[in-house]
């Protein structure tokens, strides 16, 4: 009967321990929600404030594994919502614009309760602005994450173009990458894959039917501008394009040796930048 008893106390003190043992960076759950006819899956992990990371066009953010985990266990939890015909998230990809999509990543925030700063890779960037205008509620603070300038050369859009193009031979796309993606020295192969045309002309689409005006300021949250020091789309002399704008509300910061693939460049830089800005930010 002892021998027993002592068993049982044994048996329930590890299930307390197994429930209350803090969740580790590196463990991912995928999760999704509904925001009327679209469903979205995201993935989630850390334990802490929320960040929000959309992803650049045509692209997912399932290869942004490496930064989240990094995000996580600088005491965050990482959400990465898929877009609308990526994975599991689908819904209407046409008459749709900016403002659905935004929507679309704020039911994921109201999901999991509160307010996040969300993060947003190069198009990305813009639904985050969107978000944060529509949503100030969720939206604690904004990061542009290898975000292009006001204005940029048609050959980079023309690239993207290319790469998403199935009749592109390997020589080309990697050319179109080593020009508008991947800095100098930089492996660029990586990005061969995880296009989806479908998505970017989805999303292209719903950038001409969204006024600019409609998400350029990103509402009134702080703003972190993260460039990258080599991005084509953001030369030099547009470094504090942003901050001359908007003033204060914006930190600028830059990472070297990367291009506007900057998180698949740098993922610990930019994690270490995120969480560095968000830790100001307060938790």
């Amino acid at each position: 009967m002892i021998v027993w008893a002592r068993g049982f106390v044994i048996a329930c003190a590890l299930a307390a321990a197994a429930v209350v043992a803090p969740a580790r960076a590196d463990d991912v759950t995928v999760k999704s929600v509904t925001n009327g006819e679209a469903t979205i899956s995201y993935y989630a992990q850390g334990k802490g404030p929320l960040i929000l990371f959309i992803a650049s066009t045509g692209r997912g953010t399932e290869e942004f594994g490496d930064l989240a985990k990094d995000l996580a266990e600088r005491g965050y939890r990482v959400l990465r919502p898929e877009p609308r015909g990526i994975g599991a998230s689908k819904g209407p990809m046409t008459g749709v614009s900016f403002h659905e999509f935004a929507n679309d990543f704020a039911a994921v925030i109201r999901a999991e309760g509160g307010n996040a700063i969300v993060a947003g890779h190069a198009y990305g960037g813009w639904i985050a602005r969107t978000l944060a205008t529509d949503h100030p509620e969720l939206t604690r603070g904004v990061v542009l994450v290898a975000a292009g300038a006001s204005k940029w050369p048609k050959e980079l859009s023309e690239a993207i173009t290319m790469i998403n193009d199935p009749a592109s031979t390997r020589e080309q796309r990697l050319a179109g990458l080593r020009l508008a993606f991947f800095a100098k020295g930089n492996d660029p192969t990586a990005w061969l894959d995880g296009w989806h045309g479908d998505v970017t002309t989805s999303q292209r689409e719903a950038g001409k039917a969204t006024k600019r005006a409609d998400w350029w300021a990103a509402g009134k949250a702080p703003i972190l501008d993260l460039q990258g020091g080599a991005d084509p789309f953001r030369p030099a002399e547009s470094r504090n394009e942003l901050k001359a704008e908007f003033g204060d509300r914006v930190t600028v910061a830059v990472i070297d040796n990367a291009s506007h693939a900057l998180p698949a460049e740098k993922p610990a830089e930019t994690a270490k930048a995120i969480a560095d800005w968000a830790d100001r930010l307060g938790k």
